[in-house]
Formats: C-alpha cells, sequence, structure tokens
C-alpha cells in the first residue's frame, strides 16, 4: 500500500510522532512524509492529512483512492481550527477525533471512524498532545487495516454548527488581574514553546510557563 502524509510545518510536535508511525510501519507499506501536495509525485492509495493547512484540490486528490483528515472534534460539531483546544479551554474532558474524506468544503466529508479519549483536567499541553498524537495514529493505522472493507457515513444533520476560528499569540494571553484558577485550562492547553502564555503589566509582556512536578 502507498501511503503519503502531508504535515505542513515540521516543527509541529505532531511531526515527530509521524516520523515514529513510519518508521513503524515500513515493512508493510511504503510510506512518504511530505510537507506540502506541491511534493507529491506519484499516485498512491492514501493520502492522510494531519495538521496540514492546505487546501488540497481535486487534481490532487485524484491521486490517491482515499484521501482523509484527522480532525479533533465530534463531528459535525467542532469544524474549524484546533478544536480539541477551544474544547479544553471551555471546560471539556471528553475529546473526540475524527477520521473523515477530504471534500470541497473544510471539514464536511463522510466519517470513517471516531475515537474518545477521556481527560482527567489536570494535563499540560505536552501530556494533551501525546494521548491526541496517539489516538490520531491510531486512526491511520486502522485505516490502513481497515478501509477497503468499511463504509464511510456522511454526517449527522445539524441545526447550528459552531466553527473555531484560527488561534493566534494573542490567544494565549492571560488576564494578569484574574485568578489562575479561573484562566487555568487556558494556560495548560498553551504551546510553552511556540505560543507561550504570556500577562502584561506595566506595558511589559512576560511569558508565563506551566510545569507539573511529581509529589
Amino acid at each position: 500500500m502507498e501511503i503519503t502524509i502531508i504535515c505542513s510545518d515540521p516543527q509541529h510536535p505532531v511531526y515527530t510522532y509521524l516520523e515514529l508511525w513510519k518508521n513503524e510501519n515500513s515493512d508493510g507499506y511504503h510510506i512518504e512524509l511530505l510537507t506540502s501536495i506541491r511534493d507529491i509525485s506519484k499516485q498512491g492509495d492514501i493520502l492522510f492529512l494531519v495538521s496540514c493547512s492546505e487546501i488540497i484540490p481535486q487534481c490532487t486528490r485524484d491521486f490517491f483512492r482515499y484521501n482523509l483528515v484527522l480532525h479533533a472534534s465530534d463531528l459535525p460539531e467542532g469544524r474549524g481550527w484546533s478544536p480539541h483546544i477551544w474544547d479544553i479551554i471551555n471546560g471539556k474532558n471528553t475529546l473526540t477525533l475524527s477520521l473523515l474524506s477530504v471534500v470541497d468544503r473544510v471539514d464536511q466529508g463522510d466519517i470513517w471512524q471516531k475515537k474518545t479519549i477521556q481527560l482527567t483536567g489536570d494535563e499540560l499541553f505536552n501530556e494533551i498532545n501525546h494521548r491526541i498524537f496517539i489516538a490520531e495514529l491510531e486512526l491511520m493505522t486502522w485505516a490502513c487495516n481497515n478501509i477497503d472493507t468499511s463504509i464511510a457515513h456522511p454526517q449527522k444533520e445539524a441545526k447550528q454548527v459552531n466553527y473555531n476560528q484560527k488561534r493566534t499569540p494573542e490567544d494565549s494571553k492571560l488576564d494578569a488581574d484574574a485568578s489562575i484558577r479561573s484562566q487555568f485550562n487556558l494556560l495548560r492547553v498553551c504551546d510553552p514553546d511556540r505560543f507561550p502564555a504570556y500577562i502584561l503589566i506595566n506595558g511589559k509582556r512576560y511569558n508565563i510557563r506551566l510545569e507539573k512536578v511529581d509529589d
């Protein structure tokens, strides 16, 4: 089976997981890990989009038998950007990942499989990432093993669906006058390296890094 994975940013924390998945499955599949659709040079069986910021046109999708995207929400709820981050900020501890087909309308393809993750509420950014990324790799493995004998299902009809906006560095800003407890969920989802939490006091910016200490 010919597998292509597109992850736009090699600095994204999921990239290392994708490299490991590629190495672990290289005996059974021929796998390419690319950062842009411009690098696709041949036809294949499955195209996986993982943290991919590009829109995939039909002419590219025609290269593959299946075009699949991993999305960290219980679609049709939570379309748009970084849905699991917004969910955690809003107090959710049960997260759902969806494996769906790529279509012209973003996040509206048929659903192949879903996977649920239960958090305890004390996980920090790296721990949340680990749980999400492992679940994504499991969905990829499921697709490779089962997609030819499985059926995708249209997303459920919904009267109103929320679309998450793209997160920016400003979304990591804390209220210097509010309690840490009231902002703990925001603190724990901030990427301490790429999008650190911060406060502004007297016109100065101060980055904040949250670290869990073992008992």
